[in-house]
């Protein structure tokens, strides 16, 4: 006779049969569905960011729902959307004529390792280096082209999604509450924190790119730097990027002036920004971000690294969002289902489970 001890149980057969049908079939769907993630994600961004507008025109002021559907998509669409949407257009449209700037990249490229070896005597870039710079260059410029075409299909598929969701969002909600496999208390606490990550990254992140943006703008007018708007558009995205930042594109600017002879205006421009952009970086990371969420600088990252490889520049918002989401699931699961109770809420350094209880069963 078998040792029942040792034989699986038959509800845990039905549930592992269960959860694998379930992965398959949402694996199945996603992947061909998935010209449409980044749509859903953006969708699921612009809901959270507008959730509190949204209920206060439903809930407060008693608008029809589709009207304030549709209020909400302009707003959006005007004061987050579409100038966002200008800067990475315009970045783009520089970079995808690659014969005219891909050669001016090149010079530029060349001419400051050349002063550099010549003043350090120091071979920063070998010139297999420099082959793979230019390339990567190249073949980055000529994807980014390609990547304007499916930005209106994207837009307007977000917006689609967006506006069954704002039209019944307590409906949504219950929807999202009722499929989560989680306690009440974690789905609340999921929620809050994504709530926080996504406005955090969606608004805090882009908000401080675009302060320095403007002030490297000023900069580079002042100093006479070569193609100021395309230094603006790089600083904007280069300031999303941790540790280096905005560096990462005026120090080789700097040292371009210095080697084209104008040395007061290289030297001059270098001291500016170290001071007055940096500044500004400082004065808004402790202002604002710390308001919103403190992100980890490792989950900015590697969220832009996979971001951009997944979904291209939009990337820079929703690959930060996914590595903390997918970091806060794993951390959700061990409090779901630890045996350690003591333990479990301390590593998540989140609020009890009284006071989550007391929200909203899905704060987004």
């Amino acid at each position: 006779m078998p040792n029942s001890e040792k034989q699986i149980s038959g509800n845990v057969i039905k549930q592992i049969a269960l959860i694998l049908l379930i992965v398959i079939l949402v694996g199945l769907i996603c992947y061909n569905l998935a010209l449409f993630i980044p749509s859903l994600l953006g969708a699921l961004t612009l809901y959270i960011i507008s959730r509190k507008y949204l209920l206060y025109l439903l809930e407060v002021k008693n608008w029809k729902p589709s009207l304030a559907a549709t209020v909400i998509i302009i707003a959006t669409l005007l004061i987050l959307i579409l100038p966002v949407y200008w800067i990475v257009d315009m970045l783009i449209e520089k970079l995808g004529n690659a014969q005219a700037y891909m050669g001016k990249f090149n010079a530029f490229i060349d001419k400051v390792h050349d002063y550099v070896y010549a003043q350090i005597h120091v071979d920063i870039l070998s010139k297999e280096n420099l082959d793979k710079l230019k390339a990567a260059a190249g073949k980055f410029s000529t994807s980014a082209l390609s990547t304007t075409f499916n930005t209106f299909t994207i837009i307007f598929s977000m917006y689609f999604i967006l506006y069954f969701m704002l039209v019944d969002p307590r409906k949504f909600e219950k929807l999202l509450t009722n499929a989560a496999p989680f306690k009440k208390a974690n789905i609340n606490l999921l929620g809050e924190k994504i709530r926080k990550m996504v406005i955090a990254n969606a608004i805090g992140i882009p908000v401080v790119a675009l302060g320095q943006g403007i002030v490297g703008l000023v900069g580079y007018f002042i100093f006479g730097a070569p193609s100021p708007v395309l230094l603006f558009a790089l600083t904007f995205v280069a300031s999303m990027i941790p540790i280096v930042g905005a560096a990462l594109v005026y120090v080789p600017v700097c040292i371009f002036m210095i080697a084209e002879g104008q040395t007061g205006p290289g030297l001059g421009l270098a001291a500016y920004c170290l001071v007055v952009v940096g500044l500004t970086d400082n004065l808004l990371r402790f202002t604002l971000l710390k308001k919103l969420e403190n992100i980890h600088p490792l989950n900015t990252v590697f969220g832009i690294i996979a971001g951009m490889n997944i979904f291209g520049f939009l990337g820079l918002i929703f690959g930060p969002i996914l590595v903390s989401v997918t970091v806060l699931l794993i951390q959700v699961y061990r409090n779901e289902f630890s045996d350690d109770d003591d333990d479990s809420p301390k590593d998540i350094l989140l609020p009890d489970n009284e006071e989550l209880e007391q929200k909203v069963e899905l704060i987004i």
